[in-house]
């Protein structure tokens, strides 16, 4: 059995667009969950500290840096606790 190459496995995978579409969104809210894991920790706090300042529950805030969906309310208490601007990007 030879070896395959993964980015050439995964590019011949994403050609049906069902699963182009699905991988999209996963990568979408992975993506986001490490934007607000890395800027929680270069502020040097905890999720609960984020908690405590942003009044969201540290259950959301643990469930978004593990990449599940989240509302742009709820990511905008988080910037805003933060002291930072949350930007949306269509590219």
């Amino acid at each position: 059995m030879s070896n395959i190459d993964f980015k050439d496995y995964l590019n011949e995978q994403l050609q049906d667009p069902e699963l182009k579409k699905e991988f999209e969104n996963e990568t979408t809210k992975l993506e986001s969950a490490v934007a607000l894991a890395k800027v929680r920790k270069a502020s040097g706090l905890s999720q609960r500290d984020l908690s405590s300042i942003s009044d969201v529950p540290q259950s959301t805030i643990a469930r978004i840096e593990s990449g599940s969906n989240t509302s742009i309310d709820t990511l905008t208490k988080i910037a805003n606790a933060l002291g930072k601007k949350l930007t949306v990007t269509f590219l």
